[in-house]
């Protein structure tokens, strides 16, 4: 899961995204409206941690351009103003979560794990193409009942491919979303082929009938064999 946290008390933001990457995010920063709304613009984020009171605008004005932007993005407004009016604006323009100042980490990673399994169809947290089954929150990936161990990168590039089957997607936004926003300044995306052949390999080994399809020239595909 990718996630862009806006906030610009340095320390705290530090700290979020230290324990965040811990967790096994790939977390990216923002300290001010501006940055924070180019990279909304840039990059696709599956969460956004989000202040209310920033340099140079209102985290509320943000979530507004979330919403214009017409994309599937969890938000969890996190702010010291804890009033009953920030907190119902921030859900009527479309906020997932609000967590006051000071958290907990536990109960920050709780929040963000409660979101993204809200935003699955049906509440069921879990994957499935095929005879395929991938549980994120147990980095569980089973073909056709069985366990197919994986290594973390490999588990987010088809954690990334099973949230979008049937979609193209090109190679340096699925580097960005696994490794993180800076990856696109990168002479060479040697390290994706790498992963991807491995991956690729341990499918068709496992009996797999989805499969990662390289469409030369633009990237690669998940389907359904």
């Amino acid at each position: 899961m990718k996630i862009l946290i806006v906030e610009d008390e340095a320390g705290l933001q530090d700290m979020m995204a230290g324990a965040l990457r811990k967790e096994g995010f790939v977390v990216e920063n923002a300290a001010d409206y501006d940055s924070a709304v180019d990279k909304l613009d840039i990059y696709v984020y599956d969460c956004v941690l989000l202040d209310i009171m920033l340099p140079g605008g209102s985290g509320l004005d943000i979530l507004s351009h979330i919403k214009k932007l017409n994309r599937k993005v969890n938000v969890i407004i996190i702010s010291a103003k804890d009033s009953i009016d920030d907190k119902v604006r921030g859900l009527e323009l479309g906020a997932d979560d609000y967590l006051a100042k000071p958290f907990h980490i536990a109960e920050l990673v709780a929040r963000i794990r409660s979101v993204a399994r809200r935003s699955q169809a049906d509440g069921d947290f879990a994957f499935r193409l095929g005879n395929a089954v991938l549980e994120p929150d147990t980095h569980r990936l089973m073909i056709a009942g069985k366990d197919v161990p994986l290594l973390k990168k490999e588990f987010d590039i088809l954690r990334y491919f099973m949230q979008r089957p049937g979609h193209l997607v090109d190679k340096t936004v699925l580097a960005e979303a696994v490794w993180g926003d800076h990856i696109d300044q990168a002479d060479n995306f040697q390290f994706i082929y790498a992963q991807m052949k491995n991956l690729r390999r341990k499918l068709v080994e496992a009996g797999a009938d989805i499969e990662i399809k390289a469409v030369y020239g633009f990237g690669y595909k998940l389907i359904e064999k």
